[in-house]
């Protein structure tokens, strides 16, 4: 069996008296678009910082295709990448400058960076606005500035935090090709989402948090059948699972 690409043992954080993350175990393998799914304050947000080192835990363990992050964060951090909800990028820089300057903190050779970027600016529809100035991007394209400039140094991880907020339609439907391209070549890609139908279309198992507590982690399928909903889609399952569902009715009844 392959080394999982994501593993955490017990993992955990607390705040005080608030416990933001509760042993979480979970395993993830290599090229799975793993669904992180829960409502607002589930802690999904601190999970993903613990992931990727911008936090330390309070007890647990946490490894990136073997590597302790606490041990090694400097080594795992070569090899994932975090695309956060609101896309930061320095206003007065052009396209290609941030796409240089990405390059240049995680040390991709010269060489590889002048045949790598203009592809990945291509790739995103944004080679035409290479040289224009980001205080001149739509939200739209800072998002897909962002998405370019992680895949430069090629991450084995990738972890995504609602990738498809600001995106129109056209640009979302370019992104998910390029996420299931990126899983079939291996890539795993951890993605936090409040929109059930991206996760059913692009992911291949999902979990669900809700208090800190990872509550179910399966296939569509399988998560179905632990709501004990077979029949519906995935939105019932998680209202259902996260004790949502009759609230949600009530609500209708009284349109």
């Amino acid at each position: 069996m392959a080394e999982p690409a994501i593993k955490t043992s017990g993992l955990s954080k607390s705040f005080g008296g608030l416990h933001a993350v509760k042993d979480l175990n979970l395993e993830i393998p290599p090229g799975e678009i793993f669904g992180f799914l829960g409502p607002n304050g589930a802690g999904k947000t601190t999970t993903v910082k613990l992931l990727t080192g911008l936090m330390a835990p309070t007890r647990g363990k946490a490894w990136i295709h073997g590597r302790d992050i606490s041990e090694n964060p400097i080594a795992v951090k070569k090899t994932i990448a975090l695309v956060p909800d609101e896309p930061f990028v320095y206003p007065k820089l052009t396209g290609i400058e941030f796409m240089r300057l990405v390059g240049g903190l995680y040390e991709v050779p010269l060489e590889k960076q002048k045949s790598k970027i203009p592809e990945l600016l291509e790739m995103f529809d944004l080679k035409d606005r290479a040289m224009e100035i980001l205080e001149s991007y739509s939200h739209g394209m800072r998002q897909k500035l962002v998405f370019a400039s992680v895949l430069l140094h090629e991450p084995r991880v990738l972890f995504l935090d609602e990738p498809m907020v600001g995106l129109d339609p056209k640009s979302a439907k370019m992104v998910k090709e390029i996420f299931r391209r990126l899983a079939e070549n291996g890539v795993t890609l951890f993605m936090c989402t409040h929109i059930m139908e991206i996760a059913e279309q692009l992911c291949h198992r999902v979990g669900i948090m809700i208090d800190g507590e990872l509550i179910a982690v399966g296939t569509l399928d399988e998560i179905k059948k632990q709501s004990r909903r077979e029949g519906f889609n995935l939105e019932e399952a998680f209202l259902t699972l996260t004790g949502n569902l009759e609230v949600t009715a009530r609500s209708k009844r009284l349109d």
